[in-house]
């Protein structure tokens, strides 16, 4: 056996059946074991940033990590924006990056770079497995780095004599460690804050934000009066009729300082604290009011659920129904609006469907007018990192095991990782693009307003993207996904409820 075959013999023992990919010459000898070893789904990007993108994807629909081969440093660089989403939203992957063999190294030939130092910007494992007879238990120690809660990015860089050679021996799958659980002090402070305070959030994000962990949040918002919201940007919320009507921090600075500045004390639970985006000239980076207190309940890695369960039991909250958001939005007509867009999904999306969220401006305020829509999934960009729609798309759908998967996607990130329709069309599935083009950078034209400067003829020249204007459906037809325009909310919801009839991918460009 070689280092490439025991390494595939791990990760298939260790459970991970995935490998999304992108491979070049340093992988072939791994190419050709999973070639030869049954049992994992290779998918082809055509980038880098999809294979690491779908990965992302993967992880937040499957709960498990898949696996990645990227080419050498290079490789491995084009995916980082990718693996820097991932890493913000948390989501467990284990990348196999291809290197040098160990004796070509010191020649310095054109693809040696420093790919341990490149990887460990977004990585919290990193190890070359110099020797054979280390890959497989190497390996296994990297899916169970990716595996520790709350989800990590984990990074193998398999140099390829290491591959090649023989000796190679399957290591044994490890023990993922326990979900850390909150302390009693932390659940007992938080009792203690909401039975004698006024004025009080809980700020709900990671896995807080699954329907189990909403209901026991409602039962302690019920009995104490406490409000509710997330986070700004989530990986995965649970929405829809029977879960929570939670809406979110605002990402414009001065709205979410608005939005916040009635409480006195904010609960964290798996939330980290309410920051902004950016820092802007004689605003605060920090959204809460001057005087109030933050508490921890659970940090990101420790168990929301049962923290949000003992504390309603210290507070002896008595189980609350959920909240009943009214009757299923109507699909409506006429003009284009965001809260048209908002409202055509709610009315037509299948149940339990998943929403990949990259509207950016356009999708601001999409939640109110969604809470009324079947039971669903919504995923957002944790990293700010653009280009990331399209390759999560791809892996929520292969995560999610058939569901509709429907993208909510910006033009101008688009253009990032416009290849993942390839990877779409060739895996056939089941994901409706909803591509809202305004030919513009529309966030940076705020930004360039919230900076304090006045964009001239040169600036905004930089920020249009329709001289010329990109041709969305022959590009998605060129890839192999079906695609036609929508400029009327009756068009839109027209090719939505078509595009569901339909097994594989479509895309609508929205002319907004």
């Amino acid at each position: 056996m070689n280092g490439a075959e025991s390494l595939v013999h791990t990760l298939l023992g260790s459970g991970v059946d995935v490998c999304f990919t992108n491979p070049g010459t340093s992988e072939m000898h791994f190419v050709a074991a999973l070639d030869r070893i049954p049992g994992m789904k290779c998918v082809l990007g055509l980038q880098e940033n999809v294979v690491t993108g779908a990965a992302d994807g993967y992880w937040r629909m499957a709960e498990k990590p898949a696996a990645t081969l990227l080419h050498c440093g290079p490789g491995l660089a084009n995916g980082l924006a990718g693996l820097h989403d991932a890493r913000r939203a948390r989501s467990g992957i284990v990348n196999i990056v291809g290197d040098q063999a160990v004796y070509h190294r010191p020649f310095d030939a054109p693809l040696t770079a420093d790919t341990e130092g490149w990887a460990r910007g977004a990585s919290a494992f990193v190890r070359t497995a110099t020797r054979t007879e280390d890959v497989g238990a190497d390996a296994a120690v990297a899916v169970q780095a990716a595996r520790t809660s709350p989800g990590q990015v984990a990074t193998l860089i398999l140099p390829s004599d290491s591959s090649w050679n023989e000796g190679g021996v399957p290591g044994k799958a490890l023990p993922v460690p326990a979900v850390p659980q909150a302390d009693p002090h932390a659940v007992r402070n938080a009792a203690k804050v909401l039975r004698e305070k006024k004025n009080v959030l809980l700020l709900l994000g990671g896995l807080a934000l699954r329907e189990a962990a909403q209901r026991e949040a409602q039962r302690i918002a019920a009995a104490t009066g406490a409000k509710l919201l997330a986070e700004g940007s989530n990986a995965r919320i649970q929405r829809g009729r029977g879960r929570l009507m939670l809406d979110r921090v605002p990402y414009v600075n001065e709205l979410a300082v608005k939005a916040l500045e009635s409480y006195q004390h904010i609960i964290l639970v798996n939330a980290r604290e309410p920051i902004g985006f950016f820092g802007y000239p004689g605003r605060p980076s920090t959204f809460w009011a001057p005087g109030c207190e933050l508490h921890v309940l659970t940090r990101l890695e420790q168990d929301a659920e049962s923290a949000l369960r003992a504390l309603a039991e210290e507070l002896a909250a008595p189980a609350a129904a959920m909240p009943d958001p009214g009757p299923r939005p109507e699909a409506p007509r006429g003009a284009l609006s965001p809260e048209g867009l908002a409202q055509t999904v709610a009315a037509l999306m299948p149940e339990d469907s998943v929403i990949v969220d990259e509207s950016v401006t356009y999708g601001r305020g999409f939640f109110p007018q969604t809470y009324a829509a079947p039971a669903h999934d919504w995923l957002q960009n944790c990293g700010g990192a653009i280009g990331y729609g399209p390759p999560v798309a791809v892996g929520a759908a292969l995560g999610a095991g058939g569901r509709r998967v429907i993208a909510l996607q910006a033009d101008g990130s688009a253009m990032y990782t416009p290849q993942a329709l390839w990877t779409q069309a060739r895996e056939k599935l089941p994901v409706t693009t909803v591509l809202l083009s305004n030919r513009k950078y529309q966030i940076l034209i705020g930004e360039y307003r919230n900076v304090g400067a006045n964009p001239g003829r040169t600036a905004m020249d930089m920020l249009d993207l329709g001289n010329p204007d990109i041709g969305w459906v022959q590009l998605a037809n060129s890839m192999g996904v079906e695609a036609a325009q929508a400029s009327t909310l009756e068009g839109l919801g027209d090719l939505m409820a078509q595009s569901f009839a339909r097994p594989g991918p479509f895309l609508i460009e929205l002319l907004i």
